[in-house]
């Protein structure tokens, strides 16, 4: 019985077509395709020719600590936490993750598929900004491109340990946009989007730094000019992910 069970189980195969009927669910979605991909490749064209003139440190312009680092967690963090919560709202709302629970297509693949699906979309964003960086503004790589792909990763799994609360608490797929837009803009002010946490209140400026955003750009900064990582932003990070992951274990519901 055990061998029959084993044989109808889901397996690579079945993952893989789930991952491409993501991607075709995320390509339908004009909104949520562009977005990520167009708003902070807007904010990276309107600073970067300015930014590309001014040295901050060790030979590095201020379009490689700063505005690279914003660009690429603002991508992040518009895939991880509007995005992806708003598609599993939806399949949740629309009771296809309580009909895959009866069904030995575990409601945990479509998990495990629009994650893939949104690192796939989160990468081709930091792509396309990096690109058009080089080969535009002249912008430079990191020192040591392995823990700036580290880092990186880092801030994706916070991102959307992050995205996961806002799913696991929003009951709709409106109120999932709704809350994941402001978690966005309250994560993105605390964590420098609008000028640097230099401008805050050093409370809130502190507080930033710990944040999954403010501690992903300071992070991409460091990497980039070929410093270390602050201890503190390491933390902010891992931490957010496994209290992303405890809440939203605790709180998410299939219905």
């Amino acid at each position: 019985m055990s061998t029959l069970a084993e044989a109808h189980r889901p397996g690579l195969r079945s993952l893989l077509t789930l991952i491409g009927c993501e991607a075709r669910m995320v390509v339908r979605d004009t909104a949520g395709l562009v977005v990520p991909l167009c708003l902070p490749l807007l904010i990276l064209l309107t600073s970067a020719s300015s930014a590309s003139q001014a040295i901050v440190d060790n030979g590095r312009n201020a379009l490689d600590l700063y505005v690279l680092p914003l660009v690429f967690t603002m991508v992040i963090a518009i895939v991880g936490i509007v995005n992806m919560p708003s598609f599993l709202s939806y399949y949740r709302r629309s009771g296809i993750l309580r009909r895959l629970g009866v069904t030995p297509a575990s409601p945990v693949m479509v998990l495990a598929a629009q994650a893939v699906v949104s690192v796939l979309q989160s990468l081709v964003g930091i792509a396309v900004a990096l690109v058009v960086a080089v080969l535009v503004f002249d912008a430079g790589l990191p020192t040591d491109p392995g823990p700036a792909v580290a880092v990186i990763a880092l801030a994706m799994a916070a991102m959307y340990a992050t995205g996961m609360i806002v799913a696991a608490v929003a009951p709709t797929p409106n109120s999932a946009v709704a809350i994941g837009l402001v978690a966005f803009f309250v994560l993105g002010a605390l964590g420098g989007m609008f000028g640097g946490r230099d401008a805050l209140p050093e409370p809130l400026a502190e507080v930033g730094g710990w944040l999954p955003f403010g501690a992903a750009v300071e992070a991409m900064s460091a990497v980039w000019a070929g410093t270390s990582v602050s201890a503190t932003n390491l933390v902010g990070l891992g931490a957010t992910v496994v209290s992303g992951a405890v809440v939203a274990s605790a709180l998410f519901r299939w219905e």
